[in-house]
């Protein structure tokens, strides 16, 4: 009995975070010398994962999102962070981020972009 309610546990468990990860949106952004290509977005709430390429002369590029008018380290979201710097010719994901009604901005630590914003509906 014991052994039956674990298997079908770790099964719903599995059908949680499989569809979960299916939930995500995936946003990609193309980082120029300077610049994003993409200045503004507008997104429903939810799931998403951001896709960062660069297409820079900069060696290294990031990605920063950040409640509006909170650009400390400590209101960034940390989820929305690529997993590693952005070397050039290469696009490298954030984890999933949710996303909840409000403005936003996102920017480039590494190549000093302007700050842009995101507007969740």
């Amino acid at each position: 009995m014991k052994k039956s309610i674990f298997i079908t546990l770790a099964l719903l468990i599995g059908t949680f975070v499989i569809g979960t990860a299916q939930n995500a949106k995936t946003i990609a952004l193309e980082q120029t010398n300077g610049e994003f290509t993409i200045q503004s977005l507008t997104l429903e709430e939810g799931t998403y994962v951001f896709e960062i390429s660069n297409n820079s002369e900069t060696e290294k590029v990031g990605f920063v999102l950040t409640p509006e008018g909170k650009t400390d380290a400590e209101f960034h979201l940390k989820d929305a962070y690529v997993k590693k710097p952005v070397e050039k010719g290469e696009t490298v994901s954030s984890n999933e981020v949710k996303l909840t009604k409000g403005e936003y901005i996102y920017f480039c630590p590494l190549n000093k972009t302007p700050q842009y914003k995101l507007i969740v509906k």
